[in-house]
């Protein structure tokens, strides 16, 4: 793949405040993940300290800051004296990523069933109905899927739970955002979606644990295809090995 360098790629960025408290090196870090995600920076792509900053409207250091979170989760590589990559997708990255979102997800859907607020559970009955109405839309299909997952884990009292699952998923959730809508089809998602959301009203908890695990694994399925249709996106022939060969399904 030919490296591409930033100032191709992202103008159309804009800095992401999201309504949410955090410095700005935050919101830098997240408008950048959220960029290499949805293939805006897509795999191999040169990143500019000045350019980024310029463009952002921000100083240096928070992008500088910024990059460093994106190297810690897996998304960039920082070579000294040569500059700083869009890495490329790690098939084992994401299948680990997986094993360990499905571990505590599906936990979460088991706590859930216990008994969430009423309001809570109205809350995600609407996203699930936004999820509908975006069914054509996989940028807004992914947005809304991210949000029934997080809602459903705050439901659960498990924001902290949420937030490790954030940090293990980057890779995965590139892989996520390719397979719409082709490789997964959306509609199959949003059932999956409200099976898992029956179970858990139902008070349900072994249903709705194994109603999620079937749901995170769709990735084993998309993930062979995509690394033969991307091979470009992904790393070397090892990579792609072990996304043909489904170690993952440990």
């Amino acid at each position: 793949m030919q490296r591409r360098n930033s100032a191709e790629v992202i103008a159309p960025l804009r800095l992401d405040t999201g309504g949410r408290a955090g410095s700005i090196a935050e919101q830098v870090f997240r408008t950048l993940r959220s960029a290499i995600v949805t293939m805006q920076l897509t795999p191999a792509t040169a990143l500019s300290e000045q350019d980024i900053a310029g463009r952002l409207k921000v100083s240096r250091q928070p992008v500088r800051e910024a990059f460093i979170k994106l190297s810690e989760i897996g998304l960039v590589r920082v070579l000294p004296q040569r500059g700083t990559f869009v890495v490329k997708i790690s098939a084992k990255a994401v299948t680990d990523a997986r094993f360990v979102r499905e571990a505590v997800e599906c936990a979460i859907a088991r706590r859930a069933s216990e008994g969430i607020d009423a309001a809570a559970m109205e809350d995600l009955r609407e996203i699930l109905a936004q999820q509908r109405k975006a069914a054509r839309n996989p940028e807004e299909f992914f947005v809304l899927d991210e949000a029934f997952h997080r809602g459903l884990a705050h439901a659960a009292e498990c924001a902290y739970a949420w937030k490790v699952i954030e940090e293990a998923k980057a890779q995965m959730d590139r892989v996520r955002f390719l397979s719409l809508p082709d490789a997964t089809p959306i509609g199959h998602l949003i059932k999956q979606h409200e099976a898992i959301l029956d179970q858990i009203a139902a008070g349900r908890g072994s249903a709705a644990e194994q109603a999620m695990r079937d749901h995170l694994r769709e990735i084993l399925k998309s993930l062979p295809r995509l690394a033969r249709a991307f091979p470009d996106m992904f790393e070397g022939e090892e990579s792609r090995q072990q996304a043909k060969s489904g170690k993952a399904a440990r």
